[in-house]
């Protein structure tokens, strides 16, 4: 029977009841999650006088496996566990010696594997089963869009914080999904919070992150899908003479995911229904499917068909194929012509 996945939620509720396992292999593209489970190993498995001579942390490119496996196998002094940490285990070099390690794991060590940016070569079959035999193996995957704009709003309520939809949408745009830096972003907007007034608006996004309340990419976005021709040029021309508040390549991806999703929706039994919309393009809340609905109603499928292709002409274009000398700002006023017309 496959081994469940291992989820962060998961592995920290084990680590909080201190259900510690030998080994602990963590790696992906995301590394907020890698780091959050090594730091809370790092701070908590020991008390701060067993740190000493209990807890050390290598790097993958300045050790070997042998090495790794050789301090992995010490006992623990007065104490009882030793934490070791590897960072960069994506730069470890012939792993036959930890494979070794892990068929026979000392129980009184804690072994952190942090592997950044990827994950183990699948050809390694047998190095991922003894990581699974032995401990967790756990990948940190990127969250997707709708998934980001889920995460902000579940760490704000952490933090006793709320937000609304808009501006939710804004900071995961101009963010994206990298949560170490989305992470810093909000925090910088809770310590500012009054405390009787925990609510974070579009104009404490645009205070705090910069973002304009009136001219973004969801902005624009709702002014296409609602066919507002004056409010779609307005904000692309506040693009074109302020650079670092959007661009074409703020607004391509956002448009092309809104102009690929409503071409799935002419494909649901019921469109015009928004609760329907939101299950058929799996979304976390029947709020997000009403621009989808709007957009069925103002585009027919045979141009939506036609605007994707037209976005990835200006995408292609915007990097310089069969463009000599058509700025970015212009790219962005053809296609927003094109779509609007």
């Amino acid at each position: 029977m496959a081994q469940a996945a291992a989820t962060f939620k998961g592995i920290m509720s084990d680590l909080e009841a201190r259900n510690f396992k030998p080994v602990y292999y963590l790696m992906g593209e995301e590394a907020y999650y890698i780091d959050k489970i090594a730091d809370w190993i790092a701070q908590n498995v020991l008390q701060p006088e067993e740190k000493d001579f209990n807890q050390t942390v290598l790097f993958g490119s300045d050790v070997t496996a042998a090495q790794i496996a050789d301090a992995a196998r010490r006992y623990p002094m007065m104490a009882q566990y030793q934490v070791v940490i590897v960072k960069e285990a994506q730069n470890i070099k012939n792993t036959e010696p930890l494979e070794k390690y892990l068929s026979n794991p000392m129980a009184s060590t804690i072994l952190v594997l942090c592997h950044k940016n990827g994950k183990i070569d699948g050809r390694k079959r047998e190095y991922v089963k003894r990581i699974q035999a032995a401990g967790v193996l756990f990948e940190s995957k990127k969250l997707s869009e709708r998934e980001t704009e889920g995460f902000i709003v579940n760490y704000l309520q952490q933090h006793n914080a709320s937000i609304d939809n808009r501006s939710t949408q804004i900071i995961a745009a101009s963010i994206g999904s990298d949560l170490s830096r989305l992470v810093g972003e909000l925090d910088k907007m809770l310590l500012s919070l009054p405390k009787d007034d925990r609510r974070i608006t579009p104009a404490t996004v645009e205070e705090h992150i910069g973002v304009s309340k009136d001219f973004n990419v969801f902005e624009l976005r709702d002014a296409i899908v609602s066919k507002n021709v004056y409010k779609a040029n307005l904000i692309v021309n506040y693009f074109d003479k302020n650079p670092k508040s959007g661009g074409i390549y703020t607004v391509l991806p956002q448009l092309f995911s809104y102009f690929q999703n409503l071409m799935l929706v002419y494909y649901c039994p019921d469109k015009f229904n928004e609760n329907a919309v939101a299950q058929w393009l799996d979304l976390r809340m029947s709020w997000a499917a009403r621009d989808y609905v709007t957009g069925v109603r103002n585009f027919s499928g045979g141009k939506v068909f036609q605007i994707l292709n037209k976005i990835r002409e200006i995408d292609a274009k915007s990097k310089g194929l069969d463009n000599p000398n058509t700025s970015s700002g212009e790219l962005l006023k053809e296609l927003i012509f094109f779509i609007l017309h």
